[in-house]
């Protein structure tokens, strides 16, 4: 059976789409994973997620031969004091979300993952001096409105979901920077590291008062808790999978299948509350994805018509 020319790129994309569905798959169902970890608190949650995470990394590093590698990334000074940053701003994150997972605030951390394509927009505006078009300064100005109509409706700050918004964001914003020079088990392992004195003086904390629950509770909760490592990397490392695989552009529109199964989980699984006001401030933000969207997906176009004409 014969292929033609283009079969090659066509399985590429495809498999490349499987990997971004089955990496947000995955990160959109965490909030059920950690409720299963009650009655451990977000700090003991977090601080485990750390230390065995850098437990599997290890693992995975000894697998793949990649201990040279990443002693090569150790060496230049510049991109370790980066991913140290990195793993500053993913601690936040990791609390953040576990926090309202274990609280009843999925909905508000699904809210936090929808708004963090605009907090990225914005990034490249304030810091990486960018350009916007008229469309992405539409999108940031329905998603303030936003902000104002949920903040009113919560009858408090939605600081949850604007905290999983910035650190994301920044955390990305960040990776960024350290651009191809790092793989994707090498940097969780570096970060990872960095935040681990963190995250032992953390237990050191939570065992001295409130006491820790791992090996108290169930076999099958000990073992919850130690596969907390793989439920962090291996969406990470199918992520990566699909970035090497797929343009930037329709990665962009499969992210939002996290927030979306986090919004469904929060509303039809945990049955948190959902007033009319605040399907008002979902609905304005969900208008601004769409505007958002649309501009990307009119300036890959544009970008594919300018290659073809120069090439």
């Amino acid at each position: 059976m014969s292929t033609t020319p283009a079969q090659p790129a066509v399985d590429r994309l495809s498999k490349g789409f499987g990997f971004a569905v089955a990496a947000y798959g995955l990160w959109g169902v965490l909030p059920i994973f950690f409720l299963l970890l009650a009655p451990a608190g977000a700090v003991e949650i977090v601080a485990w997620r750390v230390l065995f995470s850098v437990v599997f990394c290890a693992i995975l590093l000894s697998v793949t031969r990649g201990w040279a590698r990443l002693r090569a990334i150790l060496a230049d000074r510049r991109t370790t004091l980066s991913l140290g940053l990195a793993g500053g701003l993913i601690l936040v994150n990791w609390l953040v979300f576990i926090f309202a997972a274990l609280s009843g605030h999925v909905v508000e951390a699904a809210l936090g993952y929808f708004t963090n394509p605009i907090v990225t927009v914005l990034l490249g505006v304030f810091v990486l001096r960018e350009k916007l078009r008229p469309l992405q300064w539409a999108a940031i100005a329905i998603s303030a409105v936003a902000v104002v109509v949920l903040a009113l409706n919560y009858g408090a700050f939605p600081w949850i979901a604007l905290a999983l918004a910035c650190s994301f964001g920044m955390y990305g914003l960040v990776k960024k920077r350290v651009g191809g020079k790092v793989d994707a088990i090498s940097g969780l392992t570096i970060e990872t590291m960095w935040i681990s004195p963190i995250a032992i003086g953390m237990l050191i904390v939570v065992g001295s008062t409130a006491g820790l629950t791992i090996g108290t509770v169930s076999a099958l909760h000990t073992t919850a808790m130690v596969a907390t490592g793989v439920i962090t990397a291996v969406p990470l490392l199918l992520f990566a999978a699909a970035a090497r695989r797929m343009p930037l552009v329709h990665l962009g529109l499969v992210q939002y299948l996290a927030p979306i199964l986090q919004f469904l989980i929060g509303v039809f699984v945990l049955g948190e509350d959902m007033p009319p006001a605040r399907w008002a401030g979902f609905a304005i933000v969900w208008l601004a994805l769409i505007v958002l969207t649309v501009d990307m997906l009119v300036a890959s176009r544009a970008g594919r018509q300018a290659s073809l004409q120069s090439a």
